[in-house]
């Protein structure tokens, strides 16, 4: 199984990996070049450059960022772009598997659920290629998931805990039986020591 998953696992990644460093690559073309235009930023109400592009603002909490980000096409492009990229390197290197198929999987939901229905498609062509392409998506995502659930033979976290909450348990029900003898025969000693003294008192 070692061997297979050593030749699956880049199978799996090279279509992250190609069409990660192709979005990025096109994101990159896609960058205004060129020399900056002079902007006058007196004005502490104009937070746009000239270009239209909301400027930086240190204040905006966590939150608000990621939903300027999730606003902005380019920049969700440029996101998955990066964890394709990266994480399908990794998952093809064998380096943190599980960890990098989830994270592949977690690029594919949006776009799986997002995909317009084929079935509504008038063109046959259109429909078949996007019908494909759903079918590809889908198998894909079946595929991370598998991944990302490979203990390598080993048992899964969730049975381990509860292998060692059992352990527990009988290590401390052994304990208590252990503690519970012992006190049961220092009791009968203490027993057997009083019945003793008792007889050796005079006129007992």
């Amino acid at each position: 199984m070692a061997v297979l998953r050593r030749f699956a696992r880049p199978l799996l990644a090279t279509t992250f990996v190609g069409g990660g460093f192709a979005t990025l690559r096109e994101s990159a073309a896609a960058a205004p070049v060129g020399p900056s235009i002079p902007h006058d930023r007196s004005d502490p109400h104009d937070r746009n450059d000239p270009q239209g592009a909301p400027a930086p603002d240190d204040g905006l909490s966590p939150a608000d960022r990621l939903r300027r980000i999730a606003q902005d096409p380019r920049q969700v492009a440029l996101v998955t772009g990066s964890v394709r990229l990266g994480a399908g390197v990794l998952l093809a290197l064998g380096r943190f598997p599980r960890v990098s198929a989830a994270a592949l999987a977690a690029t594919l939901v949006p776009r799986v659920l997002t995909e317009q229905p084929y079935w509504r498609l008038e063109d046959p062509r259109e429909r078949a290629r996007e019908r494909a392409r759903f079918y590809q998506d889908v198998s894909l995502l079946g595929g991370l998931l598998l991944a990302a659930a490979d203990t390598h033979g080993k048992p899964s976290l969730a049975y381990r805990t509860r292998h060692a909450a059992s352990d527990a348990g009988d290590s401390l029900h052994h304990a208590v039986e252990s503690v519970t003898d012992g006190v049961k025969d220092l009791a009968d000693e203490v027993k057997e020591f009083a019945v003793d003294v008792r007889d050796r008192l005079p006129g007992a």
